[in-house]
């Protein structure tokens, strides 16, 4: 009999942001459960620590130089193969509820987005019917509600939410009308019951807890669920969480739950930025000031820290106790004995490592290295400190699923390390990063490629002979560039990471003749 799937993504949630991950702070039971009889993964790391490019890695099996969503803005091709359109053709029913972010979401003027590229047109001619790339706008959303294709990306089914914290919109906004809630009137933090005078990005949202995004997230899986076990087809399930990216807007209880002044700043808060790129260097000189633009990073003061992360975890225990609601509707359905339950995060957030705090440009592991669990009915639970990737997760459920992989996937299976977790699936992991900004004051935009291993992160920046290279076996929390002075393990891993860039090329499609 094929398993059935519950797979769980959290959005912007660092490794150690749950209790399973070594936090005493954040209370997360449920999750922590999970992890008890499940495989942990404890150097899981992204293909991109943004979110459009590497949630299509995980939904590809491809990095986001081959699949063509590169940063946020380019919507992944709705013809791209998946790891969940195999599942669909081969007998799985697939259901997506909450956030996708396969398409864009709508931050953003496109006359501004043009103007920011010096060259008119393009070289790839978009050759799909208008409006393809258009069913996560969150303003279509919010103006009328958006009937999903039959198969979007493999999906079946969609119950979508669209956005970040209390402002969001998708198939979410429309059953919050449902329950007599007009969200327009309520989020943002000029309608905030509580809000943190030091930044305008946390606060005590008006949404009541009984609408909040979290909740109809986690309504929506149970509802399904309990069609699906009325059925005998197995199910691939993806509960797609859209909290705890910033705004950090915690409802109700949740946002009280955590008293700000019992965050502990982590040890590398005041981290100097001596030899550091010049992006942490501007952001150091100008701690306290948050900028204008939302998506942007900067440098908190201790105070902005402490409220973010206090309302950050009251975010991440509502979505553990949706997530206990969720495993209790397997159980109460008898499903639990033969569901594969997957945990894991998007990418991270520095959250006051080296004293910044949200992400984009940064390759630090507060960004890249993410939390994974894999629990398998009735198997024992385990910890596994080898090298692991997003890019791996497309392949590992395909295998799971008893479906062969296709041509053109780029990961690895992870199903030796659950029986196994000595085993070794890779000795160097690569990490790509493109945006349209110019992130480090050169002109440019930004490009960068890593290399990680289990006793280095060499990371190589486009346009500047500058980088970083960090012996993460005798300086783990990263506080030491030894990129002028270590020019050997400099030379040896850029010998690495080009080889392993090759291998990353694509290979797809195959070819039709011999010439």
């Amino acid at each position: 009999m094929q398993p059935n799937f519950v797979f769980i993504i959290a959005d912007q949630l660092r490794a150690d942001h749950v209790g399973f991950g070594g936090n005493a702070t954040i209370k997360t039971p449920h999750l922590d459960g999970l992890a008890e009889r499940a495989m942990r993964f404890d150097k899981a790391y992204v293909a991109n620590p943004i979110c459009m490019p590497n949630r299509a890695t995980i939904l590809t099996g491809r990095m986001p130089s081959v699949h063509g969503t590169r940063f946020n803005g380019i919507a992944l091709d709705l013809g791209a193969h998946t790891f969940v359109r195999e599942m669909a053709n081969n007998g799985y029913r697939t259901a997506l509820v909450g956030k996708a972010h396969y398409q864009n979401i709508g931050d953003g003027p496109t006359g501004l987005v043009e103007r920011m590229f010096e060259t008119p047109g393009d070289a790839l001619t978009d050759t799909h019917p208008a409006g393809w790339d258009e069913f996560e706008l969150h303003e279509r959303h919010t103006a009328a509600f958006v009937e999903m294709p039959r198969d979007y990306y493999g999906f079946q089914h969609v119950d979508l939410v669209t956005h970040h914290g209390d402002l969001c919109s998708g198939h979410y906004h429309h059953w919050a009308k449902e329950q007599g809630f007009d969200l327009t009137s309520l989020h943002g933090p000029e309608k905030a019951k509580q809000r943190f005078a030091g930044w305008q990005q946390v606060y005590q949202t008006a949404i009541p807890e009984e609408v909040y995004p979290t909740r109809y997230v986690a309504e929506r899986a149970k509802d399904y669920l309990r069609q699906a076990a009325k059925t005998d087809a197995p199910f691939f399930l993806q509960v797609s969480f859209p909290d705890p990216h910033h705004p950090f807007t915690p409802p109700g209880r949740y946002f009280e739950m955590y008293d700000p002044s019992d965050i502990q700043l982590p040890d590398t808060f005041d981290d100097p930025h001596t030899n550091s790129m010049p992006h942490y260097q501007f952001m150091h000189s100008r701690r306290g000031k948050a900028p204008k633009m939302w998506v942007a990073a900067f440098a908190p003061n201790e105070s902005q820290f402490r409220h973010a992360a206090a309302a950050e975890y009251g975010m991440i225990s509502f979505i553990d106790d949706a997530i206990g609601e969720i495993l209790s509707t397997l159980q109460d359905q008898d499903l639990l004995d033969n569901t594969i339950v997957v945990f894991t995060s998007d990418h991270g957030d520095m959250f006051g490592d080296h004293g910044i705090i949200l992400k984009a440009a940064m390759h630090y592991e507060g960004c890249i290295r993410i939390p994974l669990l894999i629990a398998e009915p009735n198997a024992a639970g385990g910890q596994t400190s080898r090298l692991v990737s997003s890019l791996d997760l497309a392949q590992t459920l395909l295998d799971l699923a008893g479906i062969p992989e296709y041509h053109g996937l780029q990961g690895s299976s992870l199903r030796p390390l659950l029986k196994d977790s000595d085993v070794i699936i890779h000795d160097h992991l690569v990490i790509e990063e493109d945006e349209m900004f110019d992130m480090l004051f050169i002109g440019k935009p930004f490009r960068a490629r890593t290399l990680v291993t289990e006793e280095a992160r060499l990371s190589l920046y486009q346009y500047i002979e500058q980088g970083e290279l960090f012996d993460l076996a005798n300086d783990p929390e990263e506080m030491t560039n030894l990129f002028a002075t270590r020019q050997g393990l400099r030379t040896e891993l850029t010998a690495a990471l080009a080889r392993e860039l090759m291998n990353l090329a694509d290979t797809s499609p195959k070819p039709t003749r011999m010439a």
